[in-house]
Order: structure tokens, then sequence, then C-alpha cells
């Protein structure tokens, strides 16, 4: 008897296995080269014509070979899905969180269901902002978040000053350097 694990298993497999099949077939009956096939004899007009050695080509490919590659392949696609939704329909688990049940025979659907949904709640949490340890926080009840001890920091400002290199003449206008104090 098959398990539904084997059978998960297989599935991706069997799947492309029987797309690549269809596809392949499909061009193969678009070229309509290796389906058809020519056997050709020559004769002269008349007593005085040149005698042609005879042609001939043979069929590369029959459709019938074709046919029967997708529909096995696909035969086995339809097995291996059939199976995994009967299975899927009748298998049942419970949810358990430490010792506690949450869902009593919960279908498989539904734990795949759960499956997604935990791992959103995994991506959001991990993006969620945490308090830098290197800090001591205390949660302030007033404003409903967590402070660290206020601090005194010294708050510094650029003055932008002029320096004159050369002094402007009649000719040549002053040579002027910024820098910030």
């Amino acid at each position: 008897m098959t398990k539904l694990n084997q059978i998960v298993a297989v599935e991706k497999g069997v799947k492309a296995k029987a797309a690549r099949t269809i596809t392949d077939g499909y061009h193969t009956v678009q070229r309509a080269t290796g389906l058809s096939g020519i056997a050709r004899t020559y004769r002269p007009r008349d007593e005085e014509g040149d005698a042609l050695p005879p042609e001939s080509t043979l069929v590369q490919t029959k459709v019938d070979d074709i046919v029967t590659e997708i529909t096995a392949d696909l035969g086995r696609l339809f097995d291996v899905t059939a199976t995994k939704d009967a299975t899927n329909a009748v298998a049942t688990a419970d949810v358990n969180v430490d010792g506690n049940v949450l869902v009593a025979d919960a279908t498989v659907p539904f734990l795949l269901f759960l499956e997604k949904q935990l791992v959103d709640i995994r991506t959001f949490v991990s993006k969620l902002p945490t308090l830098d340890p290197a800090e001591s926080w205390a949660y302030d009840n007033n404003s409903g978040v967590y402070a660290t001890v206020p601090t005194q920091t010294v708050r510094t400002k650029k003055i932008p000053k002029n320096w004159v290199k050369a002094e402007a003449t009649d000719k040549h206008p002053a040579q002027v350097e910024i820098f910030h104090e």
C-alpha cells in the first residue's frame, strides 16, 4: 500500500515528466518532416532519357508512439493525483501545542493552510523591532511604551566662516574660502 508521504514525494517529478512529454509531443507534431515518408521511382520519358535512382525517406516518428507515451505519462499523473486527493480526503491529525489539542481531526488541506499561516506569522514576527540590549529599559505606564533612562547630550552647530586668501583688486575679485567652525 502506498503511503501519502510516498505519493507527495513522487508527485512533483510525475507532473514535470507529464508536462515535458506533452510539450515534446506538441513540438514533434508541429514539425511535419519527421511524420511523413516518401518513396519515389523515376522512369525516363523516352528511350534516350536519363535513368535516375529511386528516392526514399522513412517515417521517423509515428503519431501512435507519441500518443502512447503521453497516455502513459498522463495516466501515471492522474493515478498519483487521485491517490493523493483520496488520501487527503480521509487523512486527519490533531494539532497539539504543549500537550493541549487545539484542533482535533484536522484535514490535510487545513493543515497545509495552517502551515502557510505560520510561515507568514513567523516572517512578520522576525521583522518586529527589538529593544537594544545595551540599554536599560523600563515600561512607562503613562505613555504605554518602553523607555530608557533620559540622557543629556551637547549639540554642536556648524557656523560657516569666510577666510580671505587674497584681497580684491581692481583687476581680480577677492579669493575667499568658506570653512565651518
